[in-house]
């Protein structure tokens, strides 16, 4: 072999074969640092999470049924129920509402409600139901701003519930 052939083939195989490798290899691990330097954006915490998850929603639905029975304007729509079916149902509803585990197996609003508004449920007693939820979630503590999402929350259920 002469050497004026060797010594460019040599060049380029230890350009090509060690020298660009490593050179690769410090660009992606330059990259790769880069990206894992790079702050990751915390998800936002969903509605649940932040009113403190079960423990949270199953205290509240124990409470606003409490005041619910006990209150004369609305206590007939639930002569006749199994409450703690229906506690059941509403912690599950609730948990999915606010972005928590989906597990509601129940109707949907329209038609869990349809035999009520038969009964003469209307938009005082869906306000008062209202009423009595606001009063739960500030009996235990619940930021305001976070009341003011659940009370929309539950705005947004108005026209199925009353079957409009």
């Amino acid at each position: 072999m002469h050497y004026e052939t060797f010594i460019p083939v040599f060049i380029l195989f230890v350009v090509l074969g060690l020298i660009m490798p490593l050179v690769f290899a410090g660009v992606a691990d330059k990259n790769r640092n880069a990206a894992a330097a790079e702050p990751v954006a915390p998800q936002a915490k969903s509605l649940f999470d932040q009113l403190g998850g079960d423990a949270a929603v199953n205290a509240a639905v124990d409470i606003f049924y409490r005041r619910v029975l006990a209150d004369a304007y609305v206590v007939r729509f639930f002569e006749g129920v199994d409450m703690d079916k229906q506690a059941a149902k509403q912690k599950a509803f609730l948990t999915m509402a606010f972005g928590g585990p989906h597990n509601y197996t129940g109707k949907d609003m329209r038609e869990g409600h349809r035999h009520l508004v038969k009964m003469g449920l209307n938009d005082s007693h869906f306000d008062h139901i209202l009423m009595h939820l606001r009063a739960t979630l500030a009996e235990l503590g619940v930021a305001n701003n976070l009341i003011q999402q659940v009370i929309a929350t539950a705005e947004t259920t108005r026209d199925d519930v009353l079957d409009r």
